[in-house]
């Protein structure tokens, strides 16, 4: 199937400021991430992930301003990158080809089933942090992306589940969590975003707890190659 890519902003809160735009797979004709990546057998895993950088940073080249300091994140499959420095090269060449700053590149990861090799992992985020590409665990605190692998990993960024967030004005618990984990985070020297915000109620509380980069259906939906614009008063 042949791919694009939507961009969906991620905030930050107390400036209004575009900290980065996620770029999210989808058909030409406007199929889901879904239906898409069903699509996608275990030996197109490694080409998939190719093809998904490479289109993502082409298409950032062209709508991302020149002095824009927005980060472009890319979602990539542990699982898929056999050699970091070997699968980062099609990404850089693209990068140059369009010219986008490879600084500005965030590399997000999760996992559906358990990290058989979490080692590999890991040198793959050394090999990313070295070249000054920022990491983050995206989906913390659902499925295997919990505290074992944040303190194997250590990334920059925490993504919070939006499991977590999800009527969070109305639940102590979460509420208790969140704010557990934003300290921690903090202490460990790691930023944390929020994502699947749907709701001002939500955000309100978010807010609250101290986080300041957020991203959801609330603040922008995503845009098939465009960038969104954020309704600012809504952050007041």
């Amino acid at each position: 199937m042949d791919i694009t890519m939507a961009f969906q902003p991620i905030v930050d809160i107390r400036t209004g400021s575009i900290f980065a735009y996620e770029a999210l797979v989808r058909g030409i004709e406007g199929q889901s991430a879904g239906t898409v990546l069903a699509a996608v057998g275990p030996d197109m895993i490694y080409k998939f992930d190719q093809t998904c950088r490479v289109k993502a940073i082409e298409l950032a080249g062209r709508l991302f301003a020149p002095a824009d300091n927005a980060k472009l994140s890319i979602n990539f499959m542990p699982n898929a990158v056999y050699e970091p420095n070997a699968c980062i090269r099609a990404s850089l060449a693209a990068a140059r080809r369009v010219g986008f700053d490879p600084a500005k590149l965030m590399f997000e990861f999760t996992e559906d089933e358990r990290m058989c090799d979490v080692p590999h992992v890991r040198r793959i985020i050394e090999s990313y942090r070295a070249r000054g590409f920022t990491t983050a665990i995206d989906d913390f605190g659902a499925g295997y992306a919990g505290l074992g692998l944040l303190a194997e990993l250590e990334p920059d960024i925490l993504k919070l589940d939006m499991a977590l967030i999800r009527g969070i004005e109305a639940s102590a618990a979460r509420r208790t969590i969140v704010a557990s984990v934003v300290s921690m985070a903090k202490a460990l020297g790691i930023q944390c975003i929020a994502e699947g915000i749907e709701t001002a109620a939500e955000l309100d509380v978010l807010q609250e707890i101290g986080i300041k980069l957020c991203q959801g259906y609330y603040l922008a939906q995503p845009a098939i190659e465009t960038l969104p614009n954020v309704e600012l008063p809504l952050l007041v």
